[in-house]
């Protein structure tokens, strides 16, 4: 099954077991989606819509944008809102796979390098695509990307 067809199918039990919070999240989640179905429909993407990897994509976006709102939430003293916010994180981290650990991002981040022959801080940009195209919605390429720096610098 792949992850559209699971949001699907957790949207539709969200709302025969009547989880308003959880619904709720899971439409926005569609409706993202669609959004990128329908700006594809007019590029060489075609008909197929939005790939798995995309999903994952748009789905990590989601998690950043709630992150940023939570926190500028709990900076504004309305933790009721920041709460809010970190129960729609858990919903989406859902559909996400498992986040890599510390040592396993060390060791895809070795990896990388040395399949793409990085060598110097002008390579990053090489290294840092190989590892969105293999653990997007594994890692956190924010924090990955000093880490990197640091390793090629």
């Amino acid at each position: 099954m792949d992850l559209r067809e699971r949001i699907t199918t957790a949207m539709k039990t969200a709302m025969k077991e009547r989880q308003t919070a959880r619904l709720s999240t899971l439409r926005l989640i569609n409706a993202a989606i669609k959004d990128r179905d329908i700006a594809a429909r007019g590029t060489d993407d075609g008909p197929d819509g939005v790939t798995d990897l995309e999903v994952r994509q748009i789905l990590g976006r989601m998690i950043k944008q709630r992150q940023e709102s939570a926190r500028a939430y709990e900076e504004g003293g309305r933790l009721e809102l920041a709460e809010s916010e970190r129960e729609e994180i858990g919903i989406i981290e859902d559909f996400l796979p498992r986040q890599l650990d510390d040592d396993e991002v060390a060791a895809a981040v070795d990896k990388a390098i040395a399949e793409t022959g990085a060598s110097s801080i002008r390579d990053m940009g090489r290294v840092m695509g190989v590892l969105k195209d293999r653990y997007t919605g594994q890692m956190d390429f924010g924090a990955v990307g000093p880490k990197l720096k640091a390793r090629l610098g």
